[in-house]
């Protein structure tokens, strides 16, 4: 959690708020800010030991947050994890990906990243909608999809295709689930520093991509704090089947 912030943005605190991919990155992000704005929040991934420590972390920080294993590419494993829980804001920010040619993706490799990054997501927002229907409270979710899904660069097809899938994904929902209360929103991201990147962004390949950003950095993971919160806030009210981006004029940049 962040030191001194406490809850600011009306209608987290005290909601249910689910994060996936919680093991590492952005994840981990997301958790500690959610937790930070009073939100009840379980921390989501395949990796059971690192949502253990980082949900030990956030109740020694004076939040609240419990850890969950579960592997979103599979959707056994998806509905046995949320049996019986029900949640107020869904955080679907599992994903991966890979950088090679198209010709060299096999067709284990591309299922793997449609499975995670696409079908996860909606596995985890199919279940979760269930239960703020049933429940007849509504809901948040907010999909994380990137500049990829809007644009493409090379060597990243899969990927791409996958973030363009969430896209769609998310406006067909907003669309079916309004009647409910319930508000699908995207956020697209673009190269955030995490420590899954952090050492190729140091090569000369690296530094070559941020320089092509016109703000000439790497975003942090704080820079999607506002992104984020107003979408899954109670300020975002009226917003569904929107897409945010933050990417630091990369998508205006010239080609």
């Amino acid at each position: 959690m962040t030191a001194g912030k406490g809850p600011n943005w009306p209608g987290l605190a005290g909601k249910r708020a689910l994060v996936t991919g919680a093991s590492s990155g952005l994840g981990v992000h997301f958790a500690r800010l959610l937790a930070a704005q009073g939100a009840i929040v379980t921390a989501a991934a395949r990796r059971l030991d690192r949502v253990e420590a980082l949900c030990a972390e956030i109740r020694a920080a004076g939040g609240q947050a419990q850890p969950l294993q579960m592997d979103v590419a599979n959707p056994a494993s998806v509905a046995q994890a949320m049996v019986g829980r029900s949640f107020d804001l869904v955080m679907n920010n599992a994903g991966t990906t890979l950088s090679a040619s198209a010709l060299d993706h096999d067709a284990s490799a591309i299922d793997g990243i449609i499975d995670t990054n696409l079908k996860g997501a909606f596995h985890v927002a199919r279940i979760a909608a269930e239960g703020m229907r049933a429940t007849g409270t509504g809901g948040s979710i907010v999909n994380v999809a990137s500049i990829l899904g809007l644009r493409v660069a090379g060597h990243v097809s899969a990927y791409a295709a996958s973030k363009a899938g969430i896209l769609h994904l998310t406006k067909a929902l907003a669309l079916e689930w309004a009647r409910y209360g319930i508000r699908v929103n995207a956020l697209c991201p673009g190269y955030i520093e995490t420590e899954l990147n952090r050492d190729f962004f140091a090569t000369e390949p690296g530094q070559a991509l941020i320089r092509r950003v016109p703000q000439r950095r790497l975003g942090q993971p704080a820079d999607l704090d506002g992104p984020l919160l107003l979408l899954l806030s109670d300020l975002g009210r009226f917003m569904t089947g929107s897409e945010i981006v933050a990417d630091g004029g990369h998508l205006v940049s010239s080609l």
